[in-house]
Order: C-alpha cells, then structure tokens, then sequence
C-alpha cells in the first residue's frame, strides 16, 4: 500500500536544519515555534525515529534525518518546480537578447537552458556586436535585454560582474616579448580598444595592430597562431590559449565589468523573467564553471 509525505512537514524539516533551530525556522515558515515543534514531532511519528536532536549547542541530525535531509531537499525542490510549471502562464513570443560575441560561450549557455526550460515557447532571437552598439539598439527598441561588457556601469544599468582584463596568448607562445607587440584588436567601438591602448602608452610600450574585427574566432585565431596577444576577460578566455603573464613584461589591465541592461520601462513579463534567469546565472560562478 503507497505511503504519501505530508509535503509540509518536510519543508519545516529542512528549515528548521537551514536556519539552525526552531526559532528562527518560524520567519521561513511564518509559523510560531509552537507550530514548527509540532510539525517535527509528526513528521518523527511519521517515520517512528527521531530526525533531529536538541542541546545547548543547538540543533544536530540523528542518523535517519541525515539519510532524509538531502532527499527532503530534492524533494521539495521538485514539488516547487512542478508548482511554478503547472501555475505559470504559457507565454509565446520572442524576446532579443544582445550580447558581445566575446561572452557568448561563457555566459550564455549558464542561463539559456533554464529560461528554455521554463518558458519552452519563447524563443531567444540573439543580437551580438559591441556593448556600445547593443546598448544604443536597446535604446531604439531593436533588442530586449542586454548584457554588456564595459569599465563602469551606467546609471541605468545592473552591475553583475567584476572580472580582470588579462593579456592571453598561444599556449608556450613568445608574441608576447615581441617589439612593437602585435595585438589583435577589436573594432574601433570595441570597449578593450581604449584601455589597451591607453596601457600600452603609459608603459610605454610599442605596439601594432594585425587585426581590427568584430568577429572574435579570427581574433581568437590570430592569437592561436602565435601572431599576436589580444585582451580578454579572465572567465571567458577561449580553450587553447593562456593568460600572459608579468614575467611577459606587459603591463596589468583595468577591470571590467558584465552589465544588465533592461528597457526604461523595465519590459514585460518574459523580460524580466530573462533578466531574472541571467542574474541568477551570472553571479553564481559555480554555474558559470559548469
């Protein structure tokens, strides 16, 4: 005969473990201590062992609210899915994303698969170009959202990301130690143009240019090639090649930042569900590395 769990009596369970005891389990669960204790006691009749003991330390697990804890958690967090699932809007349509083809790989794919998952019949009609130019298509009503790699925030942007700017080169390449140094840059928009040069000119260091493109795999080619350095942010350099590093005689980078951009109105429902999805993603490094 199948046995049904009280889902709220594991959902106590776990926030009397998450937050360290029944009191302060009773803000998470808007219940009086009273009512937390009760709900443990049954959840313990329940299953006819003891889960959790009880000191002056505080809370501990006994061995069977060990064995229950991790699958409590999976549990509930599948009953939330399937409720937000079941209860959420259909919602169709298109929402544009612009984002700088130097990001794309990183960062896209963190948040991609649970927006899809969630909203399977919105498609993502994506925009790349530089931040300067997806940010002025925001402006013009031709893209949605926009994330942007720039040295400051502006006032109406989400700052997400701190990240380096860091010299990469070919693996055991020596472009680096090469005089002028040859350099693949971007475009004349490009936000690492500016710092780059400006660097290099301070260090006093001559440099050329071998490549002013917008599409990075022929900058990124340039620079497995051993034919040039080029600048890139620290989590998003491309398999096969390095970071260079001081001994390389080249001066250190200024910091850059990865921006959310939204329109003045804040956009609609699915908008912010996107923006919703890509903060969760972005600032959590774990699901970037993933």
């Amino acid at each position: 005969m199948p046995h049904n769990l009280d889902i709220g009596l594991l959902r106590a369970f776990v926030a009397v473990v998450d937050a360290g005891g029944m009191t302060a389990a009773t803000g998470l669960l808007n219940l009086t201590q009273a009512a937390v204790s009760q709900q443990i006691k049954r959840l313990e009749e329940t299953f006819g062992e003891a889960l959790i003991t009880r000191d002056r330390r505080g809370i501990g697990l006994t061995a069977a609210g060990e064995r229950l804890f991790g699958r409590a958690k999976r549990l509930l967090a599948l009953n939330d899915e399937i409720w937000t699932e079941m209860t959420t809007p259909e919602y169709e349509g298109e929402v544009r994303l612009g984002i700088p083809s130097d990001i794309i790989t990183t960062y896209l794919p963190s948040f991609l698969k649970s927006f899809a998952r969630h909203y399977p019949r919105v498609q993502i009609a994506l925009n790349s170009g530089s931040s300067a130019v997806l940010r002025a298509k925001l402006d013009a009503g031709k893209v949605d959202v926009v994330l942007a790699t720039e040295m400051t925030c502006g006032p109406e942007g989400e700052n997400l990301v701190m990240d380096r700017l860091v010299w990469v080169g070919a693996r055991g390449g020596d472009a680096a130690r090469q005089r002028p140094l040859p350099v693949s840059i971007g475009c004349s928009d490009c936000a690492f143009r500016a710092p780059i040069r400006e660097t290099l000119m301070k260090a006093g260091i001559e440099w050329r240019s071998v490549s002013e493109v917008t599409n990075t795999t022929a900058q990124v080619a340039t620079v497995a090639a051993d034919i040039a350095v080029m600048a890139w942010m620290a989590s998003t350099v491309p398999d096969g090649l390095e970071v260079i590093g001081p001994e390389a005689g080249l001066p250190p980078l200024p910091p850059f930042m990865v921006n959310l951009y939204l329109p003045k109105n804040g956009g609609d429902h699915v908008v912010q569900e996107l923006a919703r999805h890509i903060r969760e993603a972005v600032r959590d490094p774990r699901r970037l590395a993933a």
